[in-house]
């Protein structure tokens, strides 16, 4: 009885629905009226209608399409580059103390360096082309999901372990039963921080050396200073995170169904 009148302080599915919908829409809706009332310099800040017409013309000569294409297809193969050899690592180093105090001053250490810092590096290892923008992604995913998986796996609690040993569970079983599900939520949380990383680092990866791609289109609409394709860029890059927050969002909900009531 006495969490009824909690529940009803929270906000329903419905009201954050719509308030994520609102709020974006307000905020364009401002911007739009400052823009045509000339509070702001629409060289710098074009009103969003132009924004959207830029986007339907880039959509209809099929640039937009091309370049979005682009840039999934590196982030996904990146994602997986990284995500695979970062779960391992940090799944040896939440189990293995061994394993944890050998290699985890290496990853912490090199973690802080900025990956776009590394571009130069980068380019001069695997050239121009593809695999450059896959590593610079693949970076990106690694840190996050590698430093979180240990974290999650190292504080599983140790009577779980026990628990599973003294039932005589193989290593193997301990590792599907126990420490997989408990280091669940700090794993999706890696992965959602990779992916965010990845699809910036995407970007700036494409701003060189790239014919193609998102970050391609803002570098390319700064040269000539078309500032409504800039923003077109900017726009779907913002879109396309989004998106994937839903997307992990929804794949977390049904892997840990026991989070579903926070």
């Amino acid at each position: 009885m006495a969490t009824r009148p909690v529940r009803r302080l929270l906000p329903s599915r419905r009201l954050e629905r719509t308030l994520a919908v609102l709020t974006p829409v307000g905020l364009l809706l401002i911007w739009e009226l400052a823009a045509r009332a000339g509070a702001i310099d629409t060289r710098f800040f074009p009103a969003p209608s132009s924004i959207f017409h830029q986007m339907g013309v880039l959509a209809q000569s099929g640039e937009l399409w091309t370049n979005t294409w682009a840039s999934l297809r590196r982030l996904f193969i990146g994602f997986w580059v990284g995500l695979v050899p970062g779960l391992a690592l940090g799944i040896a180093m939440g189990l293995y103390r061994p394993v944890r105090a050998a290699l985890q001053p290496l990853v912490s250490g090199t973690y802080p360096i900025p990956k776009s810092a590394l571009l130069p590096l980068i380019l001069l290892i695997f050239g121009l082309d593809e695999p450059s923008k896959i590593v610079m992604v693949a970076i990106g995913v690694f840190y996050p999901v590698a430093l979180n998986t240990a974290a999650g796996v190292a504080n599983v609690s140790p009577i779980y372990y026990d628990v599973a040993s003294n039932f005589g569970a193989s290593r193997w079983n301990v590792f599907r039963k126990v420490a997989i599900p408990g280091a669940m939520p700090s794993i999706l949380t890696g992965i959602e921080l990779g992916v965010g990383l990845g699809l910036i680092l995407i970007a700036i990866a494409e701003m060189v050396g790239a014919q193609s791609g998102l970050g391609y289109m803002i570098w390319n609409a700064w040269q000539v200073y078309s500032v409504e394709t800039m923003y077109v860029g900017l726009l779907v890059i913002a879109v396309i995170g989004y998106l994937l927050a839903l997307l992990l969002g929804a794949i977390g909900a049904r892997l840990t169904p026991w989070r579903n009531g926070k």
